[in-house]
């Protein structure tokens, strides 16, 4: 007798993640670039076993940069005919499936690259165009199971000295006053960054995390984003920081060129007061859009070391001066 076939259709990863256990959530730490986000990667991947012990798992970028993402965005390769896309979608779903099997109960994937290429920022002139594009994509690759996706941002002045500061300690030279122009009057800012990943990512919530409150403590970072005790160790190595004034005159002349830096030892300042004043007016916006609710599309983290009603509440009654009970009472008393 011949056996006839029975096509078989094989469950989604969030259907296999249920049979296997609880589904397992993914936390996303998109970075941005120069927002310390090597040092948090370097903090993670030192205590991964510490986090393991807690349900977490983590994937950084020596996982995710060596094939586990190939193909998510388009990019140039050889053309073999195969759909690059749904491979990579297949490989990732995949790779978690088989987390949720060893009983991970988050997953903390973090790539700053995922939101772009900083690059690609200073060749535009401008803060990740394609990023809306670029998160849409990711956010089918991981099945609907991004919950949390973390974002850190940093005022634009230091953000574009920091980018050029690495980009030229890497050779590529020092940008032309029609490039710090350019730079200086962005057709984007954070929020735009922000609201293309809230349109690109429906379900998930967004969180803002400012580089000048949680740069160099990792260790609030995570306890901030993942509601884990953090662990300690590591929590102070200071990773791929953009060079000083000495070294960069130092790389001038070992490459022999002429980058008229200035005198000084602190960081490279490109920009002049008055584009460094409209970069910070343009942050201080952006900080202000955020505290008042970012129109429901995101929140600010706030520290998490710190009390926010303190050890004496704050009064409701918006009036002047204090309530004292005793100093109405001579009032009183007066009239």
């Amino acid at each position: 007798m011949k056996m006839q076939a029975i096509p078989v259709k094989w469950p989604d990863g969030a259907a296999m993640c249920q049979r296997i256990g609880k589904p397992m959530d993914v936390i996303l730490h998109i970075g941005a670039h120069r927002c310390a986000t090597t040092s948090f990667q370097h903090y993670l991947r030192q205590n991964r076993d510490t986090l393991a012990a807690q349900g977490l798992g983590f994937w950084g970028p020596r996982r995710t940069r060596t094939g586990l993402f190939h193909g998510i965005v388009p990019g140039p390769g050889a053309a073999t005919g195969r759909d690059l896309y749904r491979r990579g979608v297949g490989r990732v779903q995949m790779h978690l499936i088989r987390n949720a099997g060893l009983g991970v109960r988050s997953l903390l994937v973090s790539d700053e690259n995922m939101l772009g290429s900083m690059r690609e920022n200073v060749g535009v002139a401008d803060l990740y165009c394609g990023a809306g594009e670029r998160m849409a994509r990711y956010g089918e690759a991981f099945d609907g199971r991004i919950r949390h996706v973390v974002l850190n941002i940093r005022s634009l002045d230091s953000y574009w000295a920091s980018a050029l500061g690495y980009g030229l300690a890497r050779g590529r030279g020092v940008p032309g006053a029609a490039t710090l122009a350019r730079l200086a009057a962005p057709r984007r800012s954070w929020r735009d960054v922000i609201t293309d990943m809230a349109c690109a990512l429906p379900g998930a919530t967004i969180w803002v995390l400012p580089f000048e409150t949680f740069a160099g403590r990792p260790e609030a970072q995570l306890a901030a984003i993942a509601g884990i005790i953090a662990p300690k160790p590591h929590a102070r190595d200071w990773l791929n920081a953009t060079p000083r004034l000495p070294k960069l005159r130092a790389l001038a002349r070992e490459l022999a060129q002429d980058w008229r830096l200035p005198d000084g030892d602190g960081r490279w300042h490109p920009f002049s007061a008055r584009q460094v004043a409209v970069l910070r007016e343009i942050y201080a916006d952006d900080l202000m859009w955020l505290m008042g609710g970012a129109d429901g599309l995101a929140r600010l983290m706030p520290d998490p070391e710190k009390n926010t009603t303190g050890i004496s509440p704050p009064t409701k009654d918006m009036t002047r001066g204090r309530n004292d009970d005793r100093q109405e009472r001579r009032m009183a008393h007066n009239r």
